[in-house]
């Protein structure tokens, strides 16, 4: 926990101790907390704007600690622990205390402020926080003639108004009251901007505002006071005038630096301003593609399933066009990348520079992990697609199948709860009674029969929810309502047969033909609502071998016609004859069977029904084996192409790794032939183009596997765009060879030695030499090689600590090992052609002999070096030198 007062800041103390109690005054009032809540804010909306952001109100932008951790992050150059993005309390105290605790790592001692008055927009702990880092970042390194901070800040002023009269700066609070001090630090650097001898002391209001409005307009420094409020206040407030007045310090302080530096050749200035250049944009290229992929990487891993097929159609499209538009021009930008870093390390080690390091995370091995982390995702993606796609499928085949299932059902329940809920036994006669008993007992057969509907409705809803279909709610609560209903309709079926049995023992006589049509026609009767379900049943298959399943399945089911016919004859026949018992023995019966409700005409149309839906099925049974003979023909083209193409992939591959082991010829021989090589490469682009066609159509046709190859679109693409990223890392290879030959002087002849001997270490055949090699090289070259002089050798050839050392990294070595260099005669004869008979060079001799751009970059690069002592403005030769190449053999 990190805290720290209003008034007692470890930092102030060293400053101000003798205005404590002026302080603790102010704390009560409003006037000192509107002047500091202005300037404050404007301060850090400065810097923040530097970032792309501002504040509005300073207690409250701060409270999540974003903002807070970016300002120190500008005003630092720094980077802060990484914040929490969560919006919780515990999150927003969580940046905060990462906050504190980079203040506290800069040496400021913090008393009582705590993370939480921050989060909870304690205007005047927060007001005392941003002083604390005003002080420090803005105030404390001000060194005057000795002393520093508010001091140092105190006797600059003294130092620049002193020619001015009406200006006494003894302080920071009333000696600003009549504005002529800040309009004479104004006049003194910049005279042009301010007419001093129109200003009036008895005008405060005036000199303010101009000063204000001048430094705003002219000097990039934001309007932090308000002329009427220190008009207005006995007392200004003395953190808001000394903020302010720093930021005057600042903005004049670096036009004051002598420009002390000295320039080498012009030459030299160019090298070094376009290897600069490189870096930027190295920087920037990797900036802009590493920010591709953290965009795209989320995009990636989003998994939200929708809801419907023509949804998830539409994700795989995208998905589609991201593979074929957007990527490919990415994976061009990654090749030229590494092209370009390796350019510039070449040309680095040709003018005797270090080597480029990029900034954190920027390096080749960052920009391929996370190249390969977008891979991943991108794999990942696709797989969840084609998944999301058959569980769609599934559930739209099993919600139409429940639907079937349940209008069925409620159809055949429709009225059976009136029906068991009648007492017409009551009252009826006893043939009667018999019949109803029977017609009771067909009724539970019946019953019994439908169970297992009722179980396969509650299967499928349970399987539909498993599979997080996006209306379950309403199908759970079709299914309950079928359930309670069979429930209800089991404890009304088990009530009437037990007031039938009570009756049972006055009934005699039963009619047995009209028992047994109604026990024959109802399984009769389900067996062809089943045949009628099982007919219109959709299907789903994905390969030749299931549709001709199902095929022999419906064969099956064909042959078993002619006996459900003869059966169907049978229930007819039973019917017949009860007709014909009616007619003989004038039998009452109202011309209905009371046990059944079925009827010889329903028999006969679902039994038509099922005889029309045959042919039907038949037709739809043909139309999907065509479509997978067409799907058969499809992955059999794709793989036709795909097993050829794969081979000559890896064969290509194979080819350049020989090349670039075994080269032969000039390097301008060897270039032409890559390049060749290269272009035979390209050419070969179409038939990629025709195999991303045909993949095309087999995802149109949802064919998601081919047992005709190993190789998928994926595998080909991936092959394809790294044998264009190696030939043309090879032939870089190559182009940087001639750029260190033309430079060191290197013969035809050496650079064959030098492959020789490297191709002889190179025991794994990999293009590169490993560290343990390279030594026994060295060693069998005469080298006496110690543990520090091996390691010097290492961090030359191998900057960036892979373990490797490149042909490329070889041959700099060997001809800066045998290279006469000259450089430091040249520094020398340079410094002598400008410093004459001095053992110095003059700032102004460089400014006259020197371009103004060159110039001043000279100006910029020496000036954290010192010359002669007594000669201002000069530098001798080893401050010349070591500006310009920094710690080297000069």
């Amino acid at each position: 926990m990190h805290a720290c007062t209003m008034e007692e800041y470890d930092d102030d103390q060293k400053y101000m101790p003798q205005e404590d109690d002026w302080d603790r005054d102010l704390l009560l009032d409003p006037a000192w907390e509107k002047q500091q809540r202005k300037t404050f804010t404007a301060w850090c909306n400065s810097h923040l704007r530097k970032a792309g952001t501002q504040i509005e109100n300073i207690e409250e932008d701060f409270r999540d600690g974003l903002k807070l951790m970016l300002l120190l992050e500008v005003i630092s150059g720094e980077r802060l622990a990484k914040p929490e993005r969560g919006k919780m309390r515990v999150h927003k105290i969580s940046n905060v205390n990462k906050a504190l605790d980079f203040i506290a790592g800069k040496g400021v001692k913090l008393v009582s402020i705590g993370a939480e008055e921050i989060v909870d927009g304690n205007a005047k702990m927060t007001l005392g926080m941003i002083w604390t880092i005003i002080l420090r970042f803005a105030i404390q390194d001000i060194s005057v003639e000795e002393t520093s901070a508010k001091e140092g800040l105190l006797l600059w002023c003294q130092r620049k108004t002193a020619p001015y009269k009406n200006v006494n700066i003894q302080n920071f609070h009333i000696s600003w009251k009549d504005g002529l001090g800040f309009c004479a630090l104004i006049h003194r650097h910049r005279p042009e901007l301010i007419d001093y001898g129109k200003l009036r002391k008895d005008d405060p209001m005036t000199n303010l505002n101009t000063a204000f409005d001048v430094a705003e307009k002219y000097l990039d420094i934001p309007k932090m006071l308000d002329a009427e409020d220190i008009i207005s206040t006995l007392r200004p407030d003395e953190k808001a005038v000394m903020t302010y007045v720093s930021c005057y310090y600042h903005a004049f302080s670096g036009k004051q630096k002598a420009e002390t530096a000295a320039n080498r050749i012009c030459k030299v200035l160019a090298v070094n301003q376009e290897n600069e250049q490189l870096m930027e944009d190295y920087e920037k290229l990797a900036s802009d593609l590493l920010e591709w992929i953290r965009r795209t990487i989320p995009w990636l891993e989003n998994r939200l399933p929708e809801n419907t097929m023509q949804a998830m159609q539409q994700k795989l499209e995208d998905f589609r066009d991201y593979r074929r538009l957007h990527k490919p021009p990415k994976v061009q930008e990654k090749c030229q990348l590494e092209i370009n870093f390796n350019t510039l390390q070449t040309k680095l080690r040709l003018s005797n520079r270090p080597a480029f390091m990029p900034s954190e995370g920027k390096m080749v091995s960052d920009i391929n992990n996370a190249w390969g982390s977008l891979e991943g995702a991108e794999k990942g993606y696709e797989e969840w697609l084609l998944n999301e796609i058959r569980r769609l499928e599934r559930l739209d085949h099993l919600a139409e199948k429940f639907r079937q299932k349940a209008a069925i059902h409620e159809a055949w329940t429709e009225g059976k709860e009136e029906m068991l809920q009648k007492s017409d036994y009551e009252t009826a006669s006893l043939s009667e009674i018999k019949a109803l008993l029977k017609k009771h007992e067909a009724f539970e057969s019946d019953l019994a029969a439908h169970q297992d509907r009722v179980e396969q409705i509650a299967a499928i809803a349970q399987e539909l929810n498993e599979l997080d279909y996006y209306d379950s709610p309403s199908v759970n609560a079709r299914c309950q309502r079928i359930c309670d209903q069979w429930d209800l309709l089991g404890n009304l079926t088990q009530t009437r047969n037990e007031a039938l049995q009570r009756t049972e023992k006055l009934l005699e006589t039963i009619d047995q033909l009209y028992l047994e049509f109604a026990k024959r026609a109802a399984p009769f009767n389900n067996w062809m609502e089943g045949a009628m379900e099982d007919l219109q049943d959709t299907f789903i298959v994905h390969t030749i071998e299931e549709i001709q399943g199902l095929s022999t399945a419906h064969e099956q089911f064909k042959a078993t016609l002619p006996e459900a016919d003869k059966e169907r004859q049978a229930i007819l026949g039973i019917h017949n004859e009860i007709s014909k018992i009616v007619q003989t023995y004038h039998v009452n019966m109202a011309g209905t069977n009371p046990y059944t409700t079925i009827n010889p005409q329903e028999v006969n149309a679902k039994w038509d029904k099922v005889r029309q839906l045959v042919p039907q099925r038949d037709q739809a049974l043909i139309e999907e084996h065509a479509r997978q003979q067409n799907n058969e023909r499809l992955r059999r083209q794709f793989a036709n192409q795909a097993n050829v193409i794969g081979p000559w992939i890896q064969t290509k591959m194979e080819e350049i790794g020989r090349i670039s082991i075994e080269m032969h010829g000039t390097l301008e021989d060897q270039l032409t032939n890559l390049r060749q090589y290269e272009k035979s490469i390209v050419n070969y682009k179409p038939k990629i183009d025709q195999l991303e066609g045909d993949h095309q159509l087999i995802q149109e046709a949802l064919i998601f596997d081919n047992k005709h190859t190993n190789y998928t679109m994926e595998h080909i693409r991936v092959g394809w765009e790294q044998l264009l990223t190696t030939i043309a890392r090879t032939i870089n290879e190559i182009e940087n060879q001639i750029l260190t030959r033309d430079a060191k002087g290197i013969s035809q002849e050496q650079l064959n030695e030098f492959r020789a001997s490297f191709n002889h270490f190179d025991r794994k055949r990999t293009g590169n030499m490993e560290a343990e090699d390279f030594k026994t090289c060295l060693i069998s070259m005469g080298y006496n090689l110690g543990e520090n002089e091996f390691s010097r050798i290492m961090s030359i050839v191998d900057p960036n600590r892979m373990g490797i050392v490149t042909f490329q990294a070889f041959i700099d070595f060997m001809s800066r090992e045998t290279a006469d260099t000259d450089t430091a005669d040249q520094v020398m004869a340079s410094f002598k052609v400008l410093a004459g008979d001095k053992n110095y060079i003059l700032a102004d001799e460089l400014r006259r002999e020197l371009p103004p751009d060159q110039a001043e970059y000279c100006m910029a690069r020496m000036a954290p070096y010192t010359g002669p002592d007594g000669v201002p403005g000069a530098l001798d030769y080893m401050s010349f030198s070591t500006a310009l190449y920094g710690e080297s053999d000069l």
